[in-house]
């Protein structure tokens, strides 16, 4: 399969960017961003665009990838629900809709959290922007759509894009989490899985994501 993935330059993108290029089941994948990410690989290609809003004029390449894996996004500390919302909702929602009209047998998976809102009405403010994105998310055309809400991570050996409480504390931490501690190889296992097999849920929290990436 070919795969897309948003985020390569931050913790999680770069994860399930590792766990493709070395996964049989992938012969190719394409990073979207707007700044290189420095790796030679065989199966792997680059698009830089200054704005996520011009992949349409990229139709002819994005119409041969079978999955995409939204893995970009910001923390939510010193944002408004404002700014939060042009950041989160406005930058992933048009982009994928975009996608869903130039490949609609495509799958989009798209990394929230643990915790989202999909009520869009609860009290804490990043969780009902992310519910928001999510529900639009889901009335999208795609052959598949599911939103992923991982709890606590690891990271993967040779990640340059880990901040120190996942590479060291994390792991210490871990057997005192409620939610299962999630290797980022097996979330991007568990992606791979999503598009080559589907899930019964469009919303996989933790225990979700460990099972399908069996």
């Amino acid at each position: 399969m070919k795969i897309i993935i948003t985020g390569a330059t931050g913790m999680v993108g770069e994860g399930v960017l590792f766990e493709c290029l070395e996964n049989p089941k992938v012969n190719e994948v394409l990073i979207i961003g707007r700044r290189t990410y420095e790796l030679s690989h065989s199966k792997l290609k680059e698009l830089i665009v200054k704005d996520f809003s011009e992949i349409k004029k990229h139709s002819d390449l994005l119409e041969k990838y079978d999955g995409c894996f939204f893995c970009a996004g910001i923390s939510s500390v010193g944002e408004n629900e404002e700014s939060f919302t042009r950041k989160t909702y406005d930058f992933v929602v048009p982009f994928a809709a975009s996608l869903s009209e130039i490949k609609p047998e495509m799958t989009f998976i798209y990394v929230s959290g643990s915790g989202t809102d999909s009520s869009e009405k609860g009290k804490i403010m990043w969780a009902r922007v992310k519910g928001r994105t999510e529900n639009a998310l889901m009335k999208l055309p795609f052959k598949g759509q599911y939103n992923f809400r991982p709890a606590v991570m690891t990271g993967s050996k040779g990640q340059k894009n880990i901040k120190f409480i996942f590479k060291i504390l994390i792991p210490l931490l871990s057997p005192f989490f409620s939610a299962p501690t999630l290797k980022l190889s097996e979330v991007g296992k568990a992606m791979i899985n999503a598009v080559l097999k589907g899930y019964s849920k469009q919303i996989l929290e933790a225990k979700d994501i460990k099972e399908l990436s069996k």
